[in-house]
């Protein structure tokens, strides 16, 4: 198992159609394919089935969050008023986004909550995962004229071969108000990253 898999394992172990062995950016670009291969097993009774939104009864939707689909929504997570999914968004049992947020093609881990008016972008956050206010996980080098990710791991540089990819989060990981988090992040579990922070690991 490789750095990459033991940080996220507890995503992995919470969505077993996913491909465990598969690096994380493989997650996120057959997102689309996987929802469809939950829904098509999902149990009938416990799950709404609306176009390509796949949502557990217990979970809770307040008026006003635009979902569209595919999107797989666990049990008992809770999507406030304002909240913004698309592009394909998983959410592990128990995941809390709240009023404002924004989250594209991103799998969101058990128990983890971001708190409002966060972006995340093709991004996979591990269980317990907390985001304050305004916290922002971008997901494209703007300001780059080289706009291809590398990712940090373990002393060695990975190059996923793609031009978008935010954050990978380990468990427990916390998020101070307002702080940004430059494409291609990686923070190991416990990691906090405080108030108004930058993280930029990938620097030219």
């Amino acid at each position: 198992m490789s750095g990459l898999q033991r940080l996220l394992a507890s995503v992995g172990a919470a969505l077993p159609w996913l491909d465990a062995e598969a690096a994380p950016w493989f997650w996120l670009r057959d997102l689309s394919r996987s929802i469809a291969s939950a829904r098509d097993g999902a149990a009938v009774g416990d799950w709404i089935v609306d176009g390509e939104a796949l949502i557990h009864r217990s979970a809770v939707l307040e008026a006003g969050a635009i979902v569209k689909g595919p999107v797989w929504i666990g049990p008992g997570c809770r999507v406030a008023a304002h909240a913004y999914l698309r592009g394909g968004v998983v959410l592990c049992a128990g995941a809390t986004i709240g009023p404002g947020c924004e989250i594209k093609t991103s799998i969101v881990g058990p128990g983890s909550r971001l708190a409002h008016f966060n972006f995340v972008g093709d991004s996979v956050l591990g269980a317990d995962v907390n985001l304050e206010a305004g916290a922002i996980l971008a997901n494209h080098w703007n300001e780059r004229a080289d706009k291809r990710i590398r990712l940090h791991v373990d002393g060695e540089t990975l190059l996923p071969g793609v031009d978008k990819l935010g954050a990978l989060l380990g468990d427990g990981v916390r998020i101070g108000a307002n702080a940004v988090l430059s494409p291609g992040t990686v923070l190991a579990a416990g990691a906090v990253v405080p108030r108004l922070g930058l993280v930029e690991q990938d620097r030219q």
